[in-house]
């Protein structure tokens, strides 16, 4: 049986980032793809925030195939036949360096498995892994196309539905309510067309979250990103919701509803569609994430749910990659301590304590409970498109004063709901 120090299941940015480390360091690495390429199968919405993870991969963000820096932030509530926007442009956005940029993954990780590979880790797409290797009970390798291979230590990076992790006994079968479907277009506009529709110049960026009557009123929403001549425009629906409510199941009609929104319709005019893709995101938060690590294996990126919602930033591939960059060090750790169990990985999880990454769903672990409340995506968008709507309404006569406008839209009961959810999002 072919024997190696790691191997790493699934090249996104978690295992890339791990390989990357730890060939760095000298180990023997394998990565196990299932996809043609590395990023062929990775098609997450398109935002990297570099701040947080600049330190860990001092050498890539010079040459990194980024699309363009976000300069520009937006948040649409989007009602029935109206909407509200928010719009928030800084000097310290448009400063390098930059906090994030728009990325497309095929194009991104391709890149990074290529600087993996300098470094000295093997990379073997079109390549699935059916099950774990146990040697009394420990996590010893893979077995992938039929083939025994062996490891130190496994890390299973695997994406969000891991079936590594649920054959290594730590995570039960996902949740309907603990994840979301997300749906995306890419879409080709030429780069003059782009800076002039979204008001930036050169390579500057814009995104742009939606919520409301984007996903029919329930908990999700969607989201537009610039990319240097195309923009990634999709949507983001929970399962449970889709599951349950059949108005909403067609989710490939609500990004054509989406498409055609007067918000909408303009910005994509003239575009030729790229790409379409479909994925499963985690939702579940801090509460939901099973143990990192067991006998010979570590979890990282979504295959330990580590994404994260608060309504106005949404991330995930920089906890990806710290938690690759930090499975990489335990494992280094272990290496030195000559033994891979569970009680010698357990530095995985203090590692990450001790990181942004835990310390950020800590802070926000009552984020999903919080923004399950179906008031955000409902009846907040209409409540307020309406309010607007009256007060820059001029009928042909009289018009009401602006009080009694107000009072109209809030009511004692009104603000006492309101209360409530304030009340709530305190927690966030």
């Amino acid at each position: 049986m072919d024997k190696f120090d790691v191997i790493v299941v699934g090249a996104g940015l978690a295992g890339l980032g791990c390989a990357y480390t730890l060939a760095g360091s000298g180990l023997e690495v394998l990565v196990l793809e299932r996809g043609e390429y590395p990023g062929a199968k990775n098609v997450t919405g398109g935002r990297l925030y570099v701040n947080p993870v600049r330190d860990l991969f001092p050498d890539l963000w010079a040459e990194a195939p980024v699309e363009r820096p976000v300069v520009r932030e937006g948040i649409t509530l989007l009602a029935a036949g109206r909407s509200v926007d928010l719009r928030y442009s800084g000097d310290e956005l448009r400063e390098a360096p930059h906090q994030s940029y728009s990325v497309l993954r095929a194009k991104f990780d391709r890149w990074m498995a290529q600087r993996a590979e300098e470094k000295g880790a093997i990379i073997l797409p079109n390549t699935r892994v059916d099950d774990v290797l146990r040697d009394n009970g420990k996590i010893a390798g893979v077995i992938a196309g039929g083939e025994e291979l062996g490891a130190d230590a496994v890390v299973a990076c695997d994406g969000v539905l891991s079936l590594i992790a649920e054959r290594a006994g730590l995570r039960p079968p996902g949740a309907p309510r603990h994840h979301a479907l997300g749906i995306k277009e890419v879409i080709r506009l030429d780069t003059a067309v782009i800076n002039d529709r979204f008001q930036v110049e050169g390579m500057e960026g814009a995104a742009h979250l939606f919520a409301g009557e984007v996903t029919g009123g329930r908990f999700g929403g969607g989201f537009l990103y610039t990319n240097r001549e195309s923009i990634s425009l999709g949507l983001v629906v929970r399962i449970e919701d889709l599951l349950r409510d059949s108005r909403s199941a067609d989710v490939t009609a609500l990004l054509d509803l989406f498409k055609k929104r007067p918000e909408i319709a303009p910005l994509i005019r003239g575009g030729e569609t790229l790409e379409y893709s479909a994925h499963v995101l985690p939702e579940g938060g801090f509460r939901t994430m099973g143990p990192f690590y067991g006998d010979g294996i570590l979890v990282a990126g979504d295959a330990a749910g580590l994404a994260l919602n608060i309504g106005f930033t949404v991330r995930g591939m920089d906890y990806a990659l710290a938690s690759g960059y930090w499975a990489a060090q335990a494992v280094l750790k272990a290496k030195e301590a000559g033994a891979f169990d569970a009680e010698t990985l357990s530095i995985y999880r203090r590692l990450l304590e001790g990181s942004f990454v835990l310390k950020d769903f800590t802070n926000f672990r009552e984020a999903p409970e919080v923004l399950s409340n179906p008031r955000f995506f409902s009846h907040y968008p209409e409540m307020i498109g309406n309010l607007l709507r009256d007060v820059y309404a001029v009928p042909a006569d009289t018009k009401d004063k602006l009080y009694a406008t107000l009072r109209k839209y809030m009511t004692w009961s009104e603000m006492w709901a309101i209360g409530r959810d304030l009340k709530r999002v305190r927690k966030i």
